[in-house]
C-alpha cells in the first residue's frame, strides 16, 4: 500500500518538473547579441566609376529583421532611399534590393563628376548603425598613340594602337571604326584587331594598305570615350612629289630674307 502511495507522488514530482522546465521563459530572438543588425565588412567601399556608366553601390545587412535601410548622401546629408523607394527629385537614385537578400544596392544611373564623394548605409536601430562608401566619378579617355594625322606610303601596314586611359575596370571590348564603320569584322581581308583587356589596349594592323583605306579611324572602347586619328595612303610617287614641291618652294624665312636683302642694296646705292 505504502509503495502505491510513493510511485504516484515521484510521478508527480517529475511531471511538475518537467512542466516547470518548458514553461521557463526562453530568451528573446531580439534578447540574443547575434540578433542585432550588422553589417557585412567583406563589401567593397572605396568604388571607382567613369561618367556616363552606371554606378552601383552595394551594403549587405545581417539580421536585419523589420528595419530599413537608407541611403544618405555625405556632403548634404540628403536622403536618396528609403527602402526600394525614391526620396530625391533627381531620379536617377534608385535602390535595388531582392526579397530575402541581405543585399541593398544605391544605383546612380549616368554619374556625374558631381556626384563623386562620401554615401552612407543606414539601418533604422535605435542608436542607428551606418557604413561609408567612397565614390570617385573619372572621365574615361581613349587615345591612339602617335600623331592625330598620318601618312602611309601604299602597300605598307596601317598599325594603330589605342589604350583606354583612366578606366575604372577592363572594357568589355574595343571597337574600331573607319569613317563611322565597324572595321572589326570587317570582310575586306588582311585586318587584325587585337584586344588585351587587362592593359586596356587595342591593335588594329591593315597589311598592305592602299589609298582607299584613307580615312578617319576611330577607337571606341565601351566604357570610355572614343578617340580619333586621321589616315592618309599615298603613293610613292604622289609622296615624292609632295617633297619636291615642299623642297622647291622658297620658304617664308628666305622670301623675307631676299626682300631685306634688296631694301640693303637700294640703300646703299
Amino acid at each position: 500500500m505504502e509503495l502505491w502511495i510513493i510511485f504516484p507522488v515521484s510521478l508527480l514530482t517529475l511531471l511538475v518538473n518537467v512542466i516547470g522546465f518548458i514553461n521557463v521563459e526562453a530568451p528573446s530572438y531580439w534578447d540574443t547579441p547575434f540578433a542585432q543588425p550588422y553589417f557585412d565588412n567583406t563589401t567593397k567601399r572605396d568604388l571607382t566609376a567613369t561618367v556616363g556608366q552606371v554606378a552601383l553601390l552595394r551594403c549587405r545587412v545581417r539580421n536585419l529583421g523589420d528595419r530599413a535601410v537608407s541611403w544618405i548622401r555625405k556632403r548634404d546629408l540628403h536622403i536618396l532611399t528609403i527602402g526600394i523607394m525614391t526620396y530625391t527629385n533627381d531620379q536617377r537614385f534608385q535602390s535595388h534590393h531582392t526579397e530575402g537578400s541581405d543585399e541593398w544596392t544605391l544605383k546612380i544611373s549616368s554619374p556625374q563628376l558631381r556626384d563623386s564623394g562620401i554615401y552612407e548605409c543606414q539601418v533604422s536601430t535605435e542608436p542607428k548603425i551606418s557604413m561609408a562608401f567612397r565614390l570617385t566619378v573619372v572621365v574615361s579617355k581613349a587615345k591612339i598613340l602617335g600623331n592625330p594625322e598620318l601618312f602611309i606610303k601604299s602597300g605598307s601596314d596601317i598599325n594603330l594602337t589605342c589604350v583606354a586611359i583612366q578606366a575604372p575596370a577592363p572594357p568589355s571590348f574595343i571597337y574600331w571604326y573607319k569613317d563611322g564603320r565597324l572595321i572589326n569584322y570587317s570582310q575586306r581581308g588582311g585586318i587584325n584587331v587585337l584586344t588585351e583587356r587587362q592593359t586596356r589596349t587595342s591593335k588594329l594592323v591593315i597589311a598592305r594598305a592602299t589609298p582607299a583605306d584613307s580615312g578617319n579611324y576611330t577607337c571606341s572602347p565601351s566604357n570610355s570615350d572614343q578617340a580619333s586619328v586621321v589616315v592618309h595612303v599615298i603613293k610613292s610617287e604622289h609622296r615624292a612629289a609632295m617633297q619636291h614641291e615642299t623642297s622647291a618652294s622658297p620658304s617664308p624665312y628666305r622670301w623675307s630674307a631676299l626682300i631685306f636683302l634688296a631694301i640693303l642694296i637700294c640703300s646703299i646705292r
